[in-house]
């Protein structure tokens, strides 16, 4: 049964959004229309006949409404197999329903409003779940319809078969269909368990896209959309190169989002999703320049992020083309929520290069989720940079004239596996860059002297380059001097910013919070550093 020719039609719907499109459509093309109170009302409105559901099930609609649909005649003429039990189904007076086009009661809609339990409760549908589950159940000879965007295709293929359905597409219905009602079914029993005072939590996920591999090559991975999230990182298109791995994606998220709140032009270099690299300036070449010095090394074979349209000019310090192999800057991913013409054929040299669009900005989501061996943990994002920014010392720091240097470092700082410690600055033409992380280590004086270290090396290299009437050792102490240094946590001891101030940092900011909070204090004061509090903690595991 390929094809069948829908014959009989039961029409149920709670929004009627171009119902009597569809409607008017089948009954033109000689199709029986069964309908129920208000679908039937809508109908009749139109100009549409249709038979009362009443005359089928030989009962009136009862208890408000609450009683329309559910009965034997109704049921039966939907799941009746046509070939076993034709038969049967005769002798007993039964005709066979060909489609059911339904929605349901807005459950959802209303519990948006704030509902109350009694409208919540009269708000559940019974009987069009019932419909569209024996419908679907007997997809091979119903079509369920359960989308009003369906309904033009739907329209489009009967007209081109004589008015019949084929059984890929009464397939794909029954899909559709079960998933709706699933949803439907999951939204009622979180919704009803939150007002018992239950928290309880049913994620449904869909388009499981098969990658060649997980992290490691002997585990299989998938990635999946949220079925009901919008938008969502599987937006994402694929402009050229290779299919994304598992740790591509991971490195994905982490780039879009080290991007998304810079100012700007920003740029993010990801590596095992921390940025290694970031930077925003009013130029986008500069901020690629200022992001890739943040850490040469690291940046190979590394994922890049940018906020805005690609151009050509900072597509072009990949140097992808250069007859020197060995200047040309190896990169595994490139995103940006769009990429100028001249960018994408120039990027295109590169054949495995995965050129990606997706927009930052856009990717703002409510929750974080964290899946383990059979648990889950959920919270909120992390979406509150500080919530003051107090100086605690002797010596003041200038929050008001550093703010874009506060709030860049604090973006970079909130990416970063904790404990994670930053050194900031901001050049000359107020361009910030990341100049050197530690992060993901058991102790925070490690990743304190890690960020020194890097800093040290980046600016030794950066002496190197240019004319100072400074010698290194002084060049180096000067440019930490006037930079800032940032801790995702509080410094439970002192030594962090004795090691920092040794080093010649002068300014530091941190959430405060800690039982020491005064040595810590007394110590800046010691070593004339000028410390701030935000307020904020920004761990990341």
């Amino acid at each position: 049964m390929d094809y069948i020719r829908i014959r009989k039609a039961l029409i149920s719907v709670s929004d009627k959004t171009g119902i009597c499109g569809i409607a008017a459509f089948l009954h033109e093309n000689g199709c029986e229309i069964i309908s129920t109170g208000g679908t039937g009302q809508a109908l009749q409105s139109a100009g549409i006949p249709y038979t009362e559901i009443s005359r089928i099930t030989g009962n009136p609609e009862a208890f408000g409404g609450r009683m329309k649909t559910i009965s034997y005649q109704i049921e039966s003429a939907l799941l009746f197999d046509r070939e076993k039990d034709a038969n049967e189904a005769a002798r007993l007076g039964i005709e066979p329903i060909d489609i059911v086009i339904c929605n349901l009661y807005p459950f959802a809609k209303v519990k948006e409003a704030g509902a109350n339990l009694e409208t919540l409760i009269e708000n559940i549908d019974i009987g069009g779940p019932t419909m569209l589950r024996a419908a679907a159940k007997n997809y091979q000879s119903v079509a369920a319809v359960t989308d009003l965007t369906d309904y033009p295709d739907l329209m489009a293929e009967m007209k081109a078969n004589n008015l019949s359905l084929s059984l890929a597409t009464r397939h794909r219905l029954m899909l559709k269909t079960f998933n709706y009602t699933a949803d439907y079914d999951s939204l009622i029993a979180t919704t009803l368990d939150q007002q018992a005072g239950q928290r309880t939590l049913r994620l449904a996920f869909k388009d499981g896209l098969p990658l060649r591999y997980g992290e490691n090559s002997h585990q299989q991975g998938w990635f999946y959309r949220g079925r009901n999230d919008s938008p969502s990182l599987s937006d994402l298109r694929i402009l050229h190169g290779k299919e994304l791995s598992f740790n591509n994606i991971a490195d994905i998220q982490s780039a879009v989002e080290s991007v998304r709140g810079l100012l700007n032009y920003g740029c993010a270099i990801i590596k095992h999703k921390n940025p290694c690299g970031l930077a925003q300036a009013a130029d986008q070449l500069r901020a690629f320049q200022l992001a890739w010095e943040g850490d040469p090394v690291s940046a190979f074979g590394s994922i890049i992020a940018f906020n805005k349209t690609l151009d050509l000019a900072a597509a072009e310090f990949l140097r992808l083309n250069d007859p020197d192999k060995s200047c040309r800057k190896f990169i595994e991913v490139i995103i940006a929520p769009a990429f100028s013409e001249a960018a994408l054929n120039y990027l295109k040299f590169h054949k495995n290069l995965r050129i990606v669009a997706i927009n930052p900005a856009a990717l703002t989501g409510t929750f974080d989720y964290k899946f383990m061996n059979n648990s889950l943990l959920m919270q909120d994002t992390d979406s509150t940079l500080y919530s003051q920014l107090e100086n605690v010392t002797e010596n003041h720091y200038d929050t008001s004239a550093n703010l874009d240097l506060i709030e860049f470092g604090l973006q970079a700082v909130r990416q970063l596996k904790s404990n994670a410690i930053v050194i900031v600055r901001k050049k000359p033409d107020d361009s910030c860059q990341l100049l050197g992380m530690g992060a993901g280590q058991p102790n925070r004086l490690v990743s304190t002297r890690l960020a020194l270290d890097k800093s040290r090396e980046n600016l030794e290299r950066e002496f190197s380059q240019k004319k100072s009437d400074l010698d290194l050792p002084a060049y180096v102490r000067q440019v930490l001097t006037d930079s800032l240094l940032i801790s995702d946590a509080f410094f439970p001891f002192p030594d962090n910013v004795e090691l920092a101030a040794a080093a010649g940092i002068k300014n530091i900011l941190q959430p405060g919070g800690s039982l020491r909070d005064k040595a810590v204090i007394q110590t800046c004061n010691n070593l004339s550093v000028a410390m701030v509090f935000t307020g904020t903690r920004h761990f990341k595991h």
